[in-house]
């Protein structure tokens, strides 16, 4: 065949191409509204609308009014995509000139030759435009001109597509130096022959086409992935990085959809196996980068030592020893000390003998301190540590307190201050003494002086005496030490009598045993028990012991029933005067 009936050949074929486009854009022409035509460069480039493959080359598209998706691809060469505006009735123009991409591609290679539906585009390994290689014109040939869509030995998913129509899809199976013919018009029948040149040809450019030839080697789909770390911490992030060439499609497990090349930060709560898959016309390729994630997190705790003191009397802890509570933790969010709370991650405090323990008594206790830590990837530890506190609780010291008695008719109006005889005096000196012991661990206590009189004479004057007896009292414990404000008085006058019985039982019970010359006179005895101040101990509530002095120097001064004159006073030794006070005014 001579070059001028190949060239004619050629124009004939161009001619009805033309026409037949031709007619298509008239009988689409009456339905649409509006005309795209598309000049693109290489003129073997293929055009998709909307994702749809329409043709290859320079062409007249008939499309509805609206925005449309026009992308241009030819293998070897970077694609444009690009939005146009379709106007109702009438033409838009576009030109496309893609700009060659990609190394050469060394073999070995084996071949696909499609037949039948020759404008149809061919698909490698996926079903969107980015998988496109050629129509099927470019790979139908092997006679005087070359027409080879190489690929490398492997399987490869055939999808063959024109206008939303798909001719063929299916597995085919390549050997290198091997051609595996596809017959589209018999429902893809597939049949191989040999390839020699599958074995000889050196590195291929992505795309060669001449006048009725084409050439287009699929290069395989390369990546790699990484991890900046592999051992992580609960809560540490990594990076990943990866970088693909020829893959359409990237995808990373637990991310999703990435781009071709770039990097990631992710924070794995597990040990994760990150998945890379890089899918292109060219085959698919794996990689996966492991990050160890240690989700145990680390707990320490201890005691400074195992022992505390705590000893308290009354309302006063008078020993109260610590210890230093040591704790640290590691790879954890969550860090608490019971019975403390949430703490830091790492920390000290100072824990003093505090026990649960508030009745008398001794103490031996454990207090246990748990440490608890958790991070977000579930880990958990637990540490302990017990405190065992030693001690014990011990009432305050007693007070002792004893009725004070006084003579017939003291103290007098006149002589305000006189009327405590010594061995009295010594019974308010010990009350003294044991309250201001027991005060120092037991603040609330108070002390409340009642004042009494005998039955003989008026009930005013009774209760006026009373009262200087309770103040005579009340002054002497303020000179022994007692805070004046610790201390209230209350006269009873002869109200609230001791009666005879009781008097006979005290007197029964007193280890002082009466005198001869008291014995059988109760009457003089009852009305002497009943000239007295009584105290309490509040709030306790405790009262006075009533023990009549029945042996001691003053016992007759105190016991007789008339009033003693002052000579009397002085011929009794160890007779005193009391605290001095104002002598009030009386009528009395």
């Amino acid at each position: 065949m001579t070059r001028t009936t190949l060239f004619r050949q050629a124009l004939l074929f161009a001619i009805q191409v033309l026409l037949v486009v031709a007619t298509t854009v008239l009988a689409q022409s009456k339905t649409t509204n509006g005309i795209l035509k598309i000049h693109v460069n290489p003129k073997q480039a293929y055009v998709f609308i909307d994702d749809t493959a329409i043709s290859d080359g320079s062409q007249a598209i008939a499309l509805d009014a609206g925005t449309h998706t026009v992308e241009v691809r030819n293998y070897g060469y970077a694609p444009q995509t690009q939005h146009v505006e379709i106007a109702s009735g009438k033409k838009t123009e576009l030109t496309v000139t893609l700009q060659p991409s990609g190394d050469k591609v060394a073999g070995p290679f084996g071949d696909i030759e499609l037949k039948g539906h020759p404008r149809a585009a061919v698909l490698l390994n996926g079903n969107s435009p980015a998988f496109f290689v050629g129509h099927v014109d470019e790979f139908d040939n092997n006679w005087l001109w070359h027409q080879w869509l190489l690929v490398k030995p492997g399987s490869y998913q055939v999808t063959v597509l024109q206008k939303g129509q798909t001719f063929f899809s299916g597995p085919v199976k390549v050997d290198a130096g091997k051609r595996v013919i596809v017959d589209l018009n018999h429902n893809g029948a597939i049949k191989s022959r040999n390839f020699k040149p599958g074995f000889s040809r050196g590195p291929q450019p992505r795309f060669e086409a001449g006048i009725a030839s084409a050439i287009v080697p699929i290069a395989p789909v390369t990546a790699q992935l990484s991890a900046s770390q592999t051992q992580t911490t609960c809560g540490q992030s990594a990076e990943l990085n990866w970088k693909t060439a020829d893959a359409a499609e990237t995808s990373i497990t637990n991310i999703g959809e990435v781009d071709g090349s770039g990097n990631h930060i992710v924070t794995p709560t597990q040990t994760t196996a990150y998945e890379l898959v890089a899918k292109g016309p060219g085959g698919e390729v794996t990689q996966t980068a492991t990050i160890d994630v240690d989700t145990q997190p680390t707990a320490t705790m201890e005691l400074s030592q195992p022992d505390v003191r705590y000893h308290k009397i009354g309302d006063k802890v008078v020993e109260q020893t610590s210890a230093t509570l040591t704790w640290s933790s590691s790879n954890a969010d969550a860090v608490t000390i019971q019975p403390l709370g949430s703490v830091a991650p790492t920390g000290t405090q100072n824990i003093e003998a505090g026990p649960g323990q508030t009745s008398i008594g001794p103490i031996s206790q454990d207090v246990t301190y748990t440490l608890s830590v958790a991070n977000a990837c579930g880990g958990t530890a637990i540490q302990t540590a017990t405190l065992h506190v030693v001690g014990s609780i011990d009432p305050a010291p007693p007070v002792t307190l004893a009725s004070v008695f006084y003579p017939s008719d003291y103290p007098q109006r006149r002589h305000a201050n006189l009327g405590l005889v010594s061995t009295e005096g010594s019974v308010l000196t010990q009350a003294a003494t044991t309250f201001k012991s027991n005060e120092e661990y037991d603040s609330n206590n108070r002390l409340v002086v009642v004042g009494h009189a005998d039955i003989r004479g008026p009930k005013k004057y009774n209760l006026t005496l009373s009262e200087r007896r309770a103040n005579l009292v009340r002054d002497y414990l303020v000179s022994q030490g007692i805070a004046a404000e610790k201390i209230e008085t209350r006269a009873e006058g002869k109200d609230r009598q001791l009666d005879e019985q009781r008097v006979e039982d005290l007197q029964s019970q007193n280890t002082q045993k009466p005198p001869q010359w008291m014995t059988g006179r109760k009457k003089a005895t009852w009305l002497a028990y009943n000239r007295r101040v009584d105290i309490i101990l509040q709030p306790a509530g405790q009262e006075s012991t009533q023990a009549y002095p029945n042996d001691t120097p003053e016992t007759r001064v105190l016991w007789q029933r008339q009033t003693p004159s002052l000579k009397s006073f002085e011929k009794t030794e160890g007779v005193q005067e009391g605290p001095q006070i104002p002598t009030v005014a009386s009528n009395q």
